[in-house]
Parts: structure tokens; C-alpha cells; sequence
């Protein structure tokens, strides 16, 4: 066994001893994870106090949701960076914020830096979606990256990119598409 499934062992483990309710088991998985769910969280919030407030709450929600998660389904460090994710967007929502790129362009990420393994926070899933990613078009690719780290609606992202909202959503829609039957082909 690799020390990366030694580690998702032990975090599946330890959401299923928080299902049972063992408070240290949260403390393990908070220990285990919380560098980088604050890391997903500070992408989209931009503001490190208001970035942890959201870690505490995803936390309370990895507690009363730990039994919902399913190791078959997913692996634990995307079910809690989903978790991580939504609850940022949600709380900029709120907060009628909305997240802003530094310029006014939209940068194209190189494919070799790690970003994409962080955007699935699932390290073995990395190259296969690097792979996939590459083959999408430039648009859908840079859409799809820019909906995902930075939280933005369908109708922020169109102006941000300067195209008709419904060009934007057929790029997304598209490129999920895309994305969804390179990533099951495998």
C-alpha cells in the first residue's frame, strides 16, 4: 500500500469513527485536511479572516453530514473539498461579495503547474484530468476553471469574459461534457 492510500485510508477511517460521533476522529480529520480546504476556500473568498470563518463552518458540517459520505463514491478529500467549496461560495453569496481576478484578464493556467489537483483535491485523479483538460478547447477549459476556483455565476463569468451569457454556458456545458466521458473512458 502506497503512503497516499495509507492516507486516504486513515481519513476514510476517520469520517467514519465522526459518523459515530468520536469528537478526536473530527480533530484527526481537521488536522489532516484543513491546510489545504483552507487553501479551496482562501481561492474563492480572497479574505483570509473571513476564509477561516468558513473553514469552522465547514467543519460543523463535516460533523453532521460524516455518515452521508460513501468511500465508493468518492474519495474523502473531494467529498470534504466539495463540502469546502460550496460553503465559500455560499458564504460570498451572502456576504454579496463576489470573488475578483487581480487585472482584467483572465490568465490561461499553464496545465503543468498542480492547480488542477488542487481544483479536484484528489491527488491520483491529477493527470488523468490534466490529460482531459488539454484536450478540451481553450474557452471550455478556461470556463470551467474560472467557474470553479473563483465561485462566480454563469452571468459574472460571461462579462468577466466579455461573451453572451448563452456562449459561455455552452462552453461549460460542453466542456463538462467533454470532460465527464474522458474522465470515465479512463
Amino acid at each position: 500500500m502506497t503512503s497516499a492510500d495509507e492516507k486516504r485510508a486513515g481519513l476514510v477511517s476517520a469520517l467514519e469513527n465522526v459518523a459515530g460521533g468520536n469528537r478526536a476522529a473530527l480533530r484527526e480529520v481537521y488536522d489532516m485536511t484543513s491546510a489545504k480546504l483552507l487553501g479551496v476556500i482562501l481561492r474563492i473568498m480572497r479574505d483570509r479572516d473571513h476564509a477561516e470563518d468558513v473553514l469552522q463552518e465547514v467543519y460543523v458540517k463535516v460533523w453532521r453530514r460524516a455518515a452521508r459520505f460513501d468511500a465508493s463514491k468518492a474519495s474523502p478529500i473531494t467529498w470534504l473539498c466539495t463540502i469546502a467549496r460550496n460553503t465559500a461560495i455560499d458564504a460570498l453569496r451572502r456576504s454579496g461579495k463576489h470573488g475578483e481576478a487581480v487585472g482584467d484578464s483572465l490568465p490561461e493556467v499553464e496545465d503543468e503547474a498542480p492547480l488542477a489537483e488542487d481544483m479536484l483535491c484528489d491527488a491520483e485523479d491529477h493527470d488523468r484530468l490534466v490529460r482531459c483538460l488539454e484536450a478540451l478547447e481553450q474557452d471550455q477549459r478556461r470556463s470551467i476553471r474560472m467557474s470553479f476556483y473563483d465561485g462566480l455565476t454563469h452571468s459574472q463569468l460571461a462579462d468577466r469574459m466579455s461573451v453572451p451569457l448563452g456562449t459561455l454556458k455552452s462552453w461549460i456545458r460542453r466542456g463538462l461534457s467533454s470532460l465527464k466521458g474522458c474522465l470515465a473512458g479512463g
